[in-house]
């Protein structure tokens, strides 16, 4: 069906003819026959969807799976491939294509077309006459490409600049991205720089002819970046095909794998999934929820826990809200109330410093404000969200983020869905909101999120209703510094994950519904 050779060391993949090679497309390729074609004005890191939809499943481009497990501690480095080829010769669609055949929900597509430098005045006006050499080594910024694509590696969140071709310039916003299972990284000097190399798990040479490549690069530069044919033709002789020839061809030497005919290449792209099936089987994440049961048991509570003052107000709210009786509109309104207690004994753990006013007696009283920079509240979704109106009600003007994390129902992992964060949060204390916290598990990630954004540990508080005494360990253990805030701590949890004697599901009853069935509910380990 198909012939492989060494070539310089490498695997040269190549179809043999066209009745097998339809043949292994309809037995075997888990690859599809076509994606659309790629069409836009930015560099990729812009206009990228949240998600790809194929025929399938739905492939994520945004959020993340857990990159740590159950101690707060982080996983193996990310699987990453390097794409290279002279320019429009599919590098892109390969991607999409290998990315549709992996089968894993979690992937980041790193396009080159990102880090062009930013151009002086002078290298501007090249630009627009086309006399500026985009395709030269010296075009990319190479020492902030390799720390993006180090710190993806890793699995931290990055900032990607966005790249104008229109105008030959970095837009002033930058897109966050964040670590994923897979790293796809395309571009045509992907293989041109030593320290990009060492973070290349796979390296894929996409060979396309050099006719197809002219075609292809003039439609794409009339259609989409506004150029005329004639400065096209021009750029591509005095830039383009020397450059290929010097700069980019040689560096096949170095590849593992050469992909003739690009994105057509059915057999070639069936091996290199293969073989990154195999490398993620050893890099495979688990997130055991057993272990976070079994870990602290017989343990004394951690100091970092504060438990507000079981009053009668207070016991008897309790009884009103876990009585299965109590309709809606009391339960509701009762756990309103333990909220807005709830938050003002939280408040009273952030840092204060001495402030002198005077009164409109004339005279001088010595009071207290905030010692930091301001108060930032983030909700896990939903029902954190519930929890917001008691923040605001004693925190004047306070800025809200959101995180919603769902389960895996095949790995029983938590995993990061969406994310809004107010801007420049780092040096903010932060409360963070769950109504219940049972394992902990949406807990730990939302943290570790927080601290991806260079939140400080120590400046972060985690405030709940009710919570599991194995859900206070799992996250005082993972993250020692983070003050934890409840009104009440239940010490069992059921082989479900629920609490015992719990609240039920928060979020059901607090909004009147019957869930849809993939939320992951950290309150009672339930999915929603």
């Amino acid at each position: 069906v198909s012939r492989s050779r060494s070539v310089f060391g490498l695997l040269y993949c190549s179809g043999s003819g066209e009745d097998s090679l339809d043949g292994l497309m309809r037995r075997n390729c888990p690859l599809t026959p076509s994606l659309s074609p790629r069409k836009r004005t930015t560099s990729q890191s812009k206009t990228e969807p949240p998600l790809l939809r194929t025929n399938k499943r739905t492939i994520y481009t945004a959020g993340r799976p857990p990159w740590y497990n159950v101690t707060g501690t982080t996983f193996k480095e990310a699987f990453v491939i390097g794409l290279c080829g002279g320019s429009a010769s599919g590098k892109t669609t390969v991607a999409n294509k290998i990315i549709e055949a992996l089968d894993v929900p979690w992937v980041v597509l790193l396009s080159m077309d990102s880090f062009y430098k930013v151009l002086s005045n002078e290298e501007q006006e090249l630009a627009a006459k086309n006399e500026y050499n985009f395709d030269h080594p010296d075009a990319f910024d190479f020492e902030l490409l390799v720390n993006v694509l180090r710190k993806l590696k890793k699995g931290k969140s990055v900032k990607v600049p966005v790249y104008d071709f229109t105008s030959h310039c970095r837009r002033k916003e930058w897109k966050t991205v964040y670590g994923a299972n897979v790293v796809i990284f395309e571009g045509i000097l992907a293989f041109a720089n030593k320290e990009l190399l060492k973070l290349l798990d796979m390296k894929v040479f996409v060979d396309t002819d050099s006719d197809i490549r002219l075609v292809r690069r003039l439609k794409r530069d009339i259609s989409e970046r506004g150029r005329d044919i004639g400065g096209v033709i021009k750029q591509y002789n005095k830039f383009v095909k020397p450059a290929f020839e010097q700069y980019i061809e040689p560096t096949v030497q170095v590849a593992d794998i050469v992909v003739p005919r690009g994105g057509e290449n059915f057999v070639a792209l069936d091996l290199i999934v293969q073989h990154v099936h195999s490398q993620l089987e050893k890099r495979k994440l688990r997130w055991d929820i057993s272990a976070l049961a079994s870990a602290h048991q017989g343990q004394p509570l951690p100091k970092t826990l504060s438990v507000m003052e079981s009053t009668p107000q207070v016991r008897g709210m309790h009884t009103i809200i876990r009585n299965k009786e109590t309709n809606r509109d009391e339960f509701i309104f009762y756990s309103k109330r333990l909220m807005r207690l709830l938050i003002e004994h939280a408040l009273s753990f952030l840092p204060l410093k001495v402030m002198s006013v005077e009164t409109p007696q004339g005279t001088i009283y010595e009071g207290k404000r905030l010692s930091g920079k301001r108060i930032t509240g983030v909700s896990i979704l939903r029902a954190g969200e519930t929890m917001e109106q008691a923040l605001m009600a004693v925190c004047k003007d306070i800025r809200l983020g959101k995180i919603l994390i769902q389960t895996n129902h095949d790995t029983g992992e938590p995993e990061l869905h969406y994310l809004r964060l107010p801007k420049d949060i780092s040096e903010d204390y932060v409360i963070l909101m769950d109504s219940t916290v049972s394992t902990g598990a949406a807990a730990l990630m939302a943290v570790r999120v927080l601290l991806d954004h260079d939140v400080q540990e120590d400046k972060i508080f985690l405030l709940s209703l009710l919570m599991a005494e194995m859900g206070v360990h799992s996250v005082a253990y993972a993250f020692p510094k983070v003050r934890i805030i409840t009104t009440a701590v239940d010490k069992k949890v059921n082989d479900e994950f629920h609490i015992i004697p719990g609240i039920g599901n928060f979020g059901d009853r607090y909004f009147g519904t019957d869930a849809p069935s993939d939320w992951y509910e950290s309150d009672e380990g339930m999915d929603y």
